[in-house]
């Protein structure tokens, strides 16, 4: 697959790390294609530079990692995004966007993409190293797109998680969110430190 990535902070670089040695090929979309975080994952092979309109044109799957307070920006900048997939995650900590409760939620209304949240509940180095004592942690999704929750459950397994878990629909985004400042709590708030992760077990 073909995959812009939009914010190449810790999040989106890991992921295009990942998602690069799973052969696929990375877009990184920027306002500025000389001023970019994500200079490392930018050096790779296979991996191009351009402008965020361009990148969401030439992509199948679009990654948003980004604040969430600047996606109504970003979904400007995107253009006619219809059909294509759309990965958010985006995590609406302290700063919501202007008019929208979420991320998410803009991304719903102000496109015709197929939208799905997911690779939001944990931190960079979980995603960098999936493994705890021999066995793989697992990632989370939600949404109502069910190509989009594929692409996003396939990204996931190649990413290194042992499953990617289905929340539910779009109304279940914002659940999402939330278990997402679990983790955040969790790690940061209760001092655990980020080398913990979520796995659910069955008997």
């Amino acid at each position: 697959m073909k995959i812009a990535i939009i914010g190449t902070g810790n999040i989106g670089s890991t992921l295009g790390k990942k998602w690069l040695s799973a052969g696929h090929v990375i877009i990184i979309g920027a306002r500025d294609i000389n001023n970019i975080k994500g200079e490392a994952l930018a050096a790779e092979k296979n991996v191009t530079v351009q402008s965020i309109d361009n990148a969401t044109a030439a992509a199948d799957v679009i990654l948003i990692a980004t604040p969430p307070q600047v996606i109504t920006g970003v979904i400007k900048e995107m253009g006619d995004v219809s059909g294509k997939i759309i990965i958010d995650a985006t995590n609406t900590v302290r700063i919501k966007p202007e008019g929208y409760e979420t991320a998410f939620e803009a991304l719903i209304k102000l496109t015709k993409a197929g939208v799905v949240k997911c690779f939001n509940t944990t931190g960079f180095n979980n995603m960098t190293d999936t493994i705890y004592n021999g066995e793989a942690i697992d990632m989370f999704m939600a949404g109502s797109n069910i190509n989009a929750k594929a692409v996003a459950k396939q990204l996931a397994l190649e990413t290194g998680f042992a499953s990617c878990i289905d929340f539910g629909g779009d109304d279940k985004a914002t659940l999402l969110e939330q278990f997402a400042l679990c983790w955040i709590n969790l790690a940061m708030m209760q001092g655990m430190g980020r080398d913990i992760a979520f796995k659910l077990v069955k008997r």
